[in-house]
């Protein structure tokens, strides 16, 4: 029998230098099903030096159209290759897929965009984009199925108008953490892992190591990770002569970010909005604890709050918590081990097997232990 074909739209993959957590969570969610037996193709908007086509772990990769005529792209490889099932990547715009398929379309929202559209395109733009992804997108895909990774995201979604009993939380797995690289760094060292773009809000890092420094002279950021928001970042640490106390690794390899978190002593996680927060586990795997915002929504699950790191309700909060993490040892240890005990929970076989019973009209059974960690 044939297998079953199905197509992911994402406007991006992780090989896109702006690519980033959620990128990664479509790719693992790729690779998992081409695994499971399923014909896996993902398109996605093409970038500079980037090739036509690629294959990785059995999957296909189509790069075409740029971060905007992608979703045009998209509609068209959808009419003209009738895959058996589509995962519409909602990434604060759908493809809009279900104005050319009745069924077997599959809605992937990581985390809703309001406060983003409102900080990245101010004004007509944020409004008019905010009014797609709040108004048009629910009404369009009323009787699909949608995922999301995690119940914060789901409740978001249920205030837009979906209907809940629609909606499967399917979350992040994490990989194992690589064998020790370097020894943790000597001096107080704060790492902050992700796109440099507003809505990630590095500046609050960039605050907490300035506050730090004033009861620990020699406090360090490291910002692994790069974007389009770098020079006005860089700008901003100019202006507050922190030249010396932040370093910018750009956009690095696997190896050289495990081994940014085996220097950390805390990750910075000052985000926004995150759906998840892919970069909990990671340095959770490193035994490093994350301080978050409580109002991302999403760390409210991947980050324990007072067991594998904290969550905060403000700025200074955000800075008094690192501060205070720097300085006390035994509590950061604490923090560590809980960190370390988290980091297995979540498998990215699980991911995909969740995802698997989606696709195919079985409920992802949301938060069964059972069946999400086998």
């Amino acid at each position: 029998m044939r297998a079953q074909s199905v197509l992911l739209l994402n406007w991006r993959d992780t090989t896109n230098p702006e690519g980033g957590g959620s990128e990664r969570y479509v790719e693992e969610v790729a690779r998992g099903l081409a695994a499971l037996g399923w014909r896996v193709t993902v398109l996605c908007a093409a970038y500079p030096g980037s090739p036509r086509e690629a294959r990785r772990y059995d999957v296909r990769y189509v790069y075409r159209g740029s971060k905007v005529t992608v979703y045009l792209r998209g509609l068209l490889h959808t009419v003209l290759r009738r895959p058996d099932r589509v995962v519409d990547v909602q990434n604060g715009l759908p493809f809009f897929t279900r104005l050319v398929r009745r069924t077997g379309v599959v809605v992937l929202v990581h985390h809703v965009h309001e406060e983003q559209w409102q900080v990245v395109y101010p004004g007509r733009r944020g409004r008019f984009g905010w009014w797609l992804e709040s108004r048009v997108a629910p009404r369009l895909y009323r009787d699909c199925r949608y995922v999301t990774v995690s119940s914060a995201s789901r409740d978001e979604l249920v205030a837009l108008g979906v209907d809940q009993q629609r909606v499967d939380v399917v979350h992040n797995g994490t990989d194992p953490a690589p064998a020790r690289q370097v020894a943790q760094s000597a001096v107080p060292t704060v790492v902050c892992v992700g796109r440099i773009v507003p809505h990630k809000q590095v500046e609050h890092a960039v605050d907490a190591i300035a506050a730090a420094r004033a009861v620990l002279p020699d406090a360090r950021l490291v910002v692994v990770g790069s974007g389009w928001w770098e020079e006005s970042l860089r700008e901003y640490v100019a202006s507050l002569g922190l030249q010396d106390a932040v370093e910018f690794r750009g956009h690095v390899s696997e190896d050289d970010k495990h081994a940014a978190y085996d220097e950390a002593w805390v990750q910075a996680l000052p985000s926004l909005k995150e759906g998840w927060g892919l970069v909990v586990g990671e340095a959770a795997g490193h035994g490093v604890p994350t301080v978050a915002y409580r109002s991302a929504g999403g760390p409210t699950e991947s980050v324990q709050d007072g067991v594998s790191g904290v969550l905060v309700d403000d700025p200074a909060e955000f800075s008094a918590t690192i501060t205070a993490l720097l300085l006390d040892e035994s509590r950061r240890r604490a923090l560590a081990a809980g960190a370390l005990a988290s980091a297995g929970n979540y498998t990215w076989s699980a991911t995909a097997t969740a995802f698997d019973r989606v696709l195919t009209g079985r409920p992802a059974l949301e938060q069964q232990r059972s069946y999400l960690f086998p």
